[in-house]
């Protein structure tokens, strides 16, 4: 039995303190909900969340890498386009592409095609030509190495003396640089400038059907208008109205020459002073053509004159040395270089790819563009061709490329 004698009487309230409070000193309360739940541990997280949480990090991660590393590499390409558009504009297309064969030895082909103008200071034409000085350019260029042999592919009626005598001057400079072989491939024409650019050539083969000569020098038109009453004319477009009619004339050296002028005078004064120097130009251009073709400058001046010749005849003149088509062709160059036809490939300047046009390439190197036209438009052709200021080595009517 316990001893409770020392708990007697019991402690009052005000004794006991905070521990037991009285009924009446607690404050009220309202009614009680239901006692809240035990928290339990939270689910541990399975392998797939794990592993897609994982993934998600890592992903955005490198996304991030990619998105800086895309602006990096755009940022340099605006960069080195802005580097490279101011001398790619108007620029030409010096890349290779092959029109022949597709063997392992190769040939190197330069066109010569239309008018030949002398370079793009010259301007352009309503049709696509040649800068002599250009293709001039692309042939000093080449080394022993880059290809066994040259073959120049002509179809043109000339133009200017000094593109044209360039392109020969290049050839010869080839030959003795390289000791490789040139051979020309006459398509449709090779007048004038033609006949001047390729006379130091190893070979000279046409086409069937071309026409070939016209060793001669032109120098006008001079147009005379006679009794002037009135100048007229727009923006576009010049007028002259007068009451004794409109002439122009052409001097030329060589004969027949001026075959198709329409159109008939200037004093003999001013008639020998331009002939003078037309004569000087013929001289040269004869001594060109008879030491690299051994044709006899007297047969030149008297016999073939300033006239275009079927292949047969210009064969017998020793204008070129042979006739055969375009594949026959470039089967018997091959072999003229040592090689086996069969075996070789012939390779030119090509177009512009889509990434050069974009750099502003708009032709293949060599190649003269034809000047814009349009509605509405007044093309502004070559002076030195179409505005009568300097002799051509050019056989037709210039109108044909000056309008």
């Amino acid at each position: 039995m316990n001893d409770d004698r020392h708990n007697f009487p019991p402690p009052s309230p005000r004794e006991r303190g905070t521990d037991i409070q009285s009924p009446h000193l607690m404050p009220r309360q309202g009614p009680q909900g239901p006692p809240p739940l035990p928290v339990g541990p939270s689910p541990a997280k399975g392998a797939f969340a794990r592993g897609f949480g994982g993934g998600v990090g890592l992903g955005l991660g490198l996304g991030g890498m990619l998105l800086v590393t895309s602006l990096v590499t755009a940022l340099m390409m605006v960069v080195s386009l802005a580097a490279l558009a101011p001398s790619a504009a108007g620029s030409a297309s010096t890349g290779l592409t092959t029109m022949w064969g597709s063997g392992s030895d190769t040939l190197r082909a330069v066109n010569v095609s239309g008018a030949i103008l002398s370079d793009a200071s010259d301007g352009a034409l309503l049709s696509a030509g040649t800068f002599g000085n250009e293709v001039a350019a692309q042939i000093d260029e080449l080394t022993a190495e880059d290809a066994s042999g040259l073959v120049l592919l002509v179809n043109t009626p000339g133009g200017s003396i000094g593109g044209s005598r360039a392109i020969s001057d290049a050839v010869d400079r080839y030959q003795e640089r390289t000791g490789h072989k040139v051979l020309v491939h006459v398509t449709s024409m090779s007048a004038s400038g033609g006949v001047y650019a390729t006379a130091s050539a190893d070979e000279i083969i046409s086409d069937h059907g071309a026409l070939i000569g016209s060793i001669g020098v032109i120098f006008g038109p001079l147009r005379q208008y006679t009794d002037v009453v009135a100048t007229t004319g727009t923006i576009l477009e010049s007028g002259v109205t007068t009451t004794g009619g409109i002439t122009e004339e052409y001097l030329s050296a060589g004969k027949g020459k001026d075959f198709g002028n329409p159109f008939r005078p200037i004093t003999e004064e001013e008639r020998a002073h331009y002939l003078a120097g037309l004569d000087v130009e013929y001289d040269n251009f004869v001594s060109h053509v008879a030491t690299h073709r051994d044709i006899p400058a007297e047969k030149i001046t008297g016999q073939l004159g300033a006239y275009l010749f079927d292949p047969e005849t210009a064969k017998e003149h020793g204008l070129i040395d042979d006739i055969m088509g375009r594949d026959a062709f470039f089967r018997h160059a091959a072999e003229a270089a040592g090689l086996d036809p069969d075996n070789t490939r012939v390779e030119a300047t090509r177009q512009p790819t889509a990434w050069e046009a974009l750099l502003g390439a708009q032709r293949a190197f060599g190649e003269a563009p034809a000047v814009e036209q349009g509605p509405g438009m007044v093309p502004a052709v070559s002076r030195a061709l179409c505005g009568g200021g300097q002799p051509l080595a050019f056989s037709g009517e210039l109108a044909a490329v000056c309008g």
